[in-house]
């Protein structure tokens, strides 16, 4: 069974891909995970659906395919399993040595989960849901000016463009007089690509940028995703960027950062990330069993590629704790040596001093 430590960074993560799958920027189901009995007749149906989403949504088709049969293989196993938990997590190990596809997991709640609705969200779900963006602030959790004039940007997801829309403009507002920028997306779990594609606006001219491609099997079409010709906020254009990334960034995260360092925009500082770049949505299986189905592939415009499996890779390696003063450190550097004229040094270097502790002076005896 995972640890309780385990549980909270999967929940971080599932927040992540909860979030972009939904049409908006919604409260995720609250997933019960107290462990419960499952009888054979649920598990069967469970198998038996499982089975079946993966054969008609699953990306790659022909890895649907062996999973399938690799589920019809290990029945008799599964048949000893008297966990609902244990048996979500034991699916979930077995779909992923498979698919090598971290965003496919399958979930137990010993409380029954919501229907989905036929028709949608009504009034009351999108109001439920508005105010939910609300309290998380569009998951913009801190902005800071850091000594040596350098911005700071933490964001936890990337919720919907109207959720984060606000919030993102009142930020960089804040962040317009600042010389650098660092981006902090280490306990950012992923989220909408569109939420992604508004963010990454910000740090580039009004001329469109293709950031990223979409590959969705159903429908066998491809959606492009491109900076904005116009924000609501202050851009942050011509000045020196980091991203900090940790083994937690993942999914929407992650095509984040690999936006920024294909296109050249941002230095990426810290680990090397999750490695789940096929987007989908959450599929139920029966009344207390869910599974997050990867329906598409992430294809860059650069790299003709994406980061599945490997994660993105930092361009300076270092722990995710030490990549905020790592990245600051290289920023300030690069300011002091493009400083235009010896003043503009010394302020720079003021301002640095001041964040030093006091060293006390001396008691004369």
């Amino acid at each position: 069974m995972p640890t309780r430590r385990q549980f909270k960074e999967l929940f971080v993560v599932l927040v992540g891909l909860l979030v972009a799958a939904l049409p908006a920027a919604a409260q995720p189901p609250l997933i019960d995970d107290k462990d419960f009995n499952i009888e054979a007749a649920e598990r069967e149906k469970l198998l038996d659906r499982l089975a079946k989403e993966l054969k008609d949504a699953y990306v790659f088709p022909d890895v649907a395919e062996k999973m399938a049969a690799d589920l019809k293989a290990r029945r008799p196993e599964y048949e000893k399993i008297t966990s609902g938990p244990g048996l979500a997590a034991k699916l979930t190990e077995h779909l992923q040595v498979i698919s090598k596809d971290k965003h496919l997991r399958v979930r137990a709640s010993a409380s029954s989960l919501p229907r989905p609705k036929k028709d949608g969200p009504s009034a009351a779900d999108r109001e439920r849901d508005k105010e939910f963006a609300r309290r998380m602030n569009g998951a913009i959790s801190k902005v800071e000016r850091l000594p040596g004039n350098v911005g700071y940007l933490e964001i936890r997801n990337f919720m919907q463009p109207d959720a984060v829309a606000e919030p993102m403009a009142a930020a960089m507002d804040f962040l317009a007089r600042t010389d650098a920028l660092i981006l902090d997306l280490r306990r950012n779990g992923g989220g909408s690509p569109r939420g992604v594609a508004l963010v990454c606006s910000y740090f580039f001219g009004e001329e469109p940028v293709h950031l990223n491609s979409l590959y969705w099997r159903r429908g066998d079409r491809t959606e492009e995703f491109w900076t904005q010709k116009s924000v609501a906020g202050k851009r942050c254009v011509g000045k020196d960027m980091c991203v900090l990334t940790s083994s937690r960034t993942f999914s929407g995260a992650e095509e984040c950062a690999y936006n920024l360092q294909t296109q050249k925009r941002a230095i990426v500082v810290g680990e090397t990330t999750g490695g789940g770049a096929h987007p989908g949505g959450m599929v139920p299986l029966g009344e207390r069993f869910l599974v997050f189905i990867p329906t598409g592939r992430a294809i860059n415009p650069v790299t003709k590629t994406n980061w599945e499996g490997t994660g993105v890779k930092p361009d300076v390696a270092c722990a995710a704790s030490q990549a905020l003063d790592v990245a600051h450190q290289a920023v300030v550097k690069k300011l002091l040596d493009a400083a235009k004229d010896d003043d503009t040094r010394r302020l720079i270097q003021m301002d640095l001093d001041r964040t030093r502790p006091d060293v006390p002076s001396k008691t004369k005896q």
